[in-house]
């Protein structure tokens, strides 16, 4: 039976609307950290499966990682100087032609035949490289599209889709290299950055100020050392996950699969256990969406003790089960602490300053990760696995502790407007801040290049 059609002049079907506060800027946004979740995900786990279909062994796949780290730690901090005195869609969009660029020649070479350790991680140095300059520019983009009401809502709705597709992109990136090879996996990630970058090209920066020409690249960096230094709460944070990013990275990167093998049954309960860690990130961005701490850096730091949760686990040995319970509930506590230290900084941060300011908090996140990860065999030699662990649930204890002993830490509330200028690009209503950088990944899962 077919049903009636509506009377002549009837509205048909309406579509779904999109939230007030999402504008233009805010979709393309979105859509863009979503495309490049999605192939970057996968590519971490095709560019490890090309170096061994190379021949190369664990040595060599940690080398091609490695490679991507250094310049980023190099380069962050000049990044955020750059961003800070040019358009920073514009330093964003030539990051993913860079990204797009080193992907698509490491996928030829991978699908031409052999390709050599020496040109992987030239290609992977390069990733970083443009990852370096991606970050501190994209640092709060999203919340500066957004009204300052709307901004821990509309960063949270963010996170749940860009944290689901990293779910997404490492299960389908996984299937597409055991079905097709990696080399088509890296083209993938490859189209993803250029449609990432044609995405954030129409950005619309009509109302943003123009900036001076600075005084030159050197006190630009000075001025954001000044500005870090100069506020307790951010200084203190930047220290306290230096030391958090390291020995979590050490836990999960080199003793979790140790013990899983030798406690939990091999590699799929420690599957399980990631899997369980990104369904938490995304219940956490959800639990966000309606959660608005007043005291926006107490709640972010207290979502901190439970990263000690883990290390402690595999400490024990847990069973798989509470090991996957306690990667959930580490998950949602990480996406807690993300999306209120971006709310803090976007309110308290200069925006012709934000830049600067964020690459000294990602060279903070990212510049110990090495070398733990490289001293955690030598310690677990030393002391023990078991020693090591707690000692890693114990650094994340003390460090919070200590922390949450900053006033401004306790104190710092959210304010319900910010200043704003009369007018605010792409859909953004009075309140919304100046052009600012975008989201990254929490701290304990960097991203792989925007």
């Amino acid at each position: 039976m077919t049903p009636p059609s509506p009377p002549a002049g009837a509205p048909g079907p309406r579509r779904p609307a999109r939230p007030a506060w999402a504008g233009r800027n805010y979709t393309l946004l979105s859509a863009a950290a979503v495309i490049t979740g999605l192939g970057g995900s996968g590519a971490l786990i095709a560019s490890a499966f090309a170096v061994l279909a190379a021949g190369g062994d664990g040595t060599d796949v940690g080398l091609v990682a490695a490679a991507r780290t250094v310049p980023l730690v190099l380069f962050v901090l000049v990044g955020g100087a750059v961003a800070d005195r040019v358009p920073r869609h514009r330093v964003m969009v030539a990051a993913n032609a860079l990204n797009c660029a080193s992907q698509g020649v490491f996928a030829a070479l991978v699908l031409a035949g052999e390709p050599r350790l020496w040109q992987m991680v030239l290609l992977s140095a390069l990733g970083g490289t443009g990852q370096a300059f991606f970050a501190p520019a994209a640092e709060g983009m999203v919340l500066s599209s957004v009204t300052a009401e709307q901004s821990a809502r509309a960063f949270a709705v963010f996170r749940v889709g860009m944290n689901g597709a990293h779910i997404g992109g490492a299960a389908l990136g996984g299937a597409l290299v055991a079905a097709a090879g990696p080399g088509w996996v890296l083209a993938l990630d490859a189209a993803a950055f250029a449609v990432a970058g044609a995405l954030r090209a129409f950005l619309d920066l009509s109302g943003m100020p123009r900036r001076g020409p600075g005084a030159g690249l050197l006190a630009d960096l000075r001025d954001g050392w000044r500005e870090v230094t100069g506020r307790p709460w951010l200084w203190s944070v930047v220290v306290q996950f230096a030391v958090v990013n390291a020995v979590v990275a050490a836990a999960e990167a080199v003793y979790g699969p140790l013990v899983a093998e030798e406690h939990l049954g091999g590699a799929r309960p420690w599957g399980l256990a990631l899997a369980a860690f990104g369904a938490g990130t995304v219940g956490g961005a959800l639990v966000m969406t309606r959660w608005r701490p007043r005291r926006i850096l107490l709640a972010g730091a207290l979502s901190v003790f439970p990263l000690a949760l883990p290390s402690a686990a595999l400490a024990v040995p847990v069973s798989a089960a509470a090991l996957v319970a306690v990667m959930f509930t580490t998950g949602v506590c990480v996406e807690v602490f993300a999306v209120t230290w971006m709310s803090a900084l976007h309110q308290e941060v200069p925006e012709e300053k934000f830049s600067r300011v964020s690459s000294y908090d990602w060279l903070g996140s990212i510049a110990l990760v090495p070398v733990a990860t490289a001293a955690a065999g030598p310690v677990a030699a030393a002391v023990g696995r078991p020693a090591a662990l707690w000692g890693c649930s114990a650094l994340v204890v003390l460090l919070t502790a200590a922390v949450l002993l900053v006033p401004d830490v306790r104190r710092l509330e959210r304010r319900s407007r910010d200043p704003a200028p009369d007018s605010a690009p792409g859909g953004a209503q009075p309140g919304a801040p100046g052009e600012s950088g975008g989201p990254r990944e929490p701290r304990e899962n960097a991203p792989s290049g925007g």
